[in-house]
């Protein structure tokens, strides 16, 4: 319903936007361009909480854990110029990954635009192939349709970010200001239409399958499809497995939960992909850390693919049946035509697979015979610690792959990672956004020593904002993602990757956070204990072995057959 019309600046008419919008957390960081909002924004402190990051690239971050902890739309903040440029990484990251972001950029005054003034950087032409939608605002007057628009794009159909640019005059500016939502846009159809046809053809397939196989996505928890999805498994007996950002969406511990897909996944699902005779990919995009050498992927199987974004069909993996729509409409549309079925001696190839890995890969990782402690190790201690509850979010990197074999799930939204882009420095402020979003529940940041220094000065903004966060360093010395690759295919020449590490301890205590640093394997349950039990933030490093190497791998280019267990 259209609001009454109230004369007020274009400042004042963002930050009631945002409050139209239902925005409840704003992270950002002033500066020259934007400070007529950041005026409005301080006379209304009581009804919208901006955050003070410590660098812009931490405000999309922030945003990015508080949609993905969340299911909301995140938003960022930023002045024009180096402001908005140092916004550009997560919008990036967002795009690649789904995420419902709005990033509002303050902008040199309209007369200036083309000028090279102070600060004034075209971040529409920068920004235009990594958003959703991009607009530069001149008129105060345009403000409230384009905000709508702004929200209602990050959040529609298949979610992502857009950026919102305005000119400092724009926010100076005053006009006869009313809100009235947007709920559709001419030629934009953010959801295809279900094609009964198709759901009919992908229940025969299905139906008559032998060696059926999921492969399940971010598109699951973004469309909010958890329970037609246990429905849609377990009425078929159908193994599924999971793409890292799809982690979650399925408790851990299902029977048909087979684990995860892609280059450091689980060995069976990723062998037995080229062995199933149905392939039925959900909310997934078929990206090449998925199916590697593509000329060799499930070229046995027919696929069947459900799909919101019509670009992703196709694209990659050629689809027998693709079946355009949210998944939650379609998965319950399948339902009813799926008929009840055993695959015991099918799930039993998946069990074989599954003795293979814990013997040759499991074993070792949880219950080494070295004397230096494993990744692996740390993250079975916070299951425990936390009854498998917590909200893991990962950084970039070998503990990145390590936190996705490992951590236990019982309920969805729990596991935040970078994905599509694998930005370094993504974990320390996406956790802040996610404990910010979801305070009751422990979320724990899992971080290399490498990534953990690209935004570091986070630190600041837990400390300041009071965020009770979970910070765990897994500090093997080494940038160990790459370390492995060289060990393994450059003849162990180490070339840059060895890192000489500040006291990362004195470092949280500067922050005045609680901190502590694990060395033996004895002190390891009582120290996640501690952490674990903490109200306030806390930060644990955990001195892990140097040399110690992520398996199972599938090589670059190789064929998921080709899966080295070591």
């Amino acid at each position: 319903m259209e609001n009454k019309k109230i004369k007020i600046t274009g400042a004042e008419a963002v930050v009631k936007c945002l409050l139209e919008e239902g925005a409840e957390l704003i992270y950002g960081y002033p500066g020259g361009a934007i400070m007529p909002i950041y005026d409005e924004l301080y006379k209304y402190q009581d009804k919208l909480q901006h955050v003070l990051t410590r660098h812009e690239q931490g405000a999309t971050h922030a945003a990015q854990g508080f949609a993905r902890a969340t299911g909301k739309v995140g938003v960022a903040m930023a002045t024009s110029g180096p402001g908005a440029t140092n916004l550009i990484t997560g919008i990036a990251d967002a795009q690649i990954d789904s995420t419902p972001m709005v990033c509002i950029t303050g902008q040199v005054a309209s007369h200036l635009l083309g000028s090279d003034a102070f600060q004034e950087t075209d971040i529409i032409g920068i920004s235009t192939p990594v958003t959703k939608w991009n607009y530069q605002i001149t008129r105060a007057e345009e403000i409230p349709e384009v905000m709508a628009k702004a929200f209602y794009i990050a959040r529609s159909g298949r979610p992502g970010p857009v950026l919102i640019d305005i000119t400092k005059d724009a926010q100076l500016n005053s006009f006869d200001f009313s809100y009235k939502k947007c709920n559709g846009i001419r030629s934009y159809q953010p959801t295809p239409t279900v094609d009964s046809n198709k759901v009919q053809e992908a229940a025969t397939i299905i139906n008559n399958a032998k060696k059926p196989m999921i492969v399940f996505g971010q598109g699951i928890i973004l469309g909010e499809a958890e329970k037609e999805l246990k429905a849609f498994i377990e009425k078929g007996d159908i193994p599924a497995a999971w793409t890292i950002l799809g982690l979650s969406a399925l408790e851990t511990k299902h029977p048909l939960n087979v684990g995860m897909v892609g280059m450091h996944g689980n060995y069976g699902p990723n062998v037995l992909t080229n062995e199933c005779d149905v392939l039925i990919a959900l909310g997934m995009r078929f990206d090449d850390r998925v199916t590697g050498n593509l000329e060799t992927y499930a070229k046995q199987a027919k696929v069947i693919h459900f799909e919101i974004d019509p670009a992703e069909v196709d694209k990659n993996v050629k689809s027998d049946v693709a079946v355009l729509g949210n998944v939650k409409d379609t998965l319950a549309q399948i339902l009813p035509l799926i008929n009840k079925k055993n695959h015991d001696s099918w799930k039993e190839e998946f069990k074989k697979k599954d003795k293979l890995e814990f013997d040759k890969v499991i074993k070792g990782d949880l219950f080494p015979e070295k004397e230096g402690l494993t990744m692996a190790e740390v993250l079975e201690q916070i299951n425990v610690a936390s009854n498998d509850d917590a909200i893991i979010v990962s950084d970039v990197g070998q503990h990145q792959m390590f936190a996705c074999r490992y951590a236990k799930f019982s309920q969805t939204k729990s596991n935040i990672t970078s994905g599509g882009l694998g930005t370094m420095g993504f974990a320390l402020p996406a956790a802040i956004g996610a404990k910010m979003g979801v305070p009751n529940r422990e979320v724990v940041a899992i971080i290399g020593d490498g990534g953990y220094q690209m935004t570091i000065q986070e630190l600041g903004t837990i400390f300041q904002s009071k965020v009770p966060v979970k910070i765990v360093v897994l500090n093997n010395e080494y940038l160990g993602m790459v370390r492995q690759w060289q060990e393994l295919f450059f003849d162990k020449r180490y070339a840059s990757t060895e890192m000489v590490n500040p006291d990362f301890v004195a470092i949280a205590k500067g922050y005045y956070i609680d901190a502590k640093k694990v060395t033996k394997r004895e002190d390891l349950a009582s120290a996640v204990q501690e952490m674990m039990a903490s109200k306030d933030a806390y930060f644990l490093e955990v001195a892990i072995e140097k040399e110690n190497n992520v398996f199972p791998m599938i090589p670059t280019g190789a064929s998921v057959s080709d899966m080295r267990l070591s």
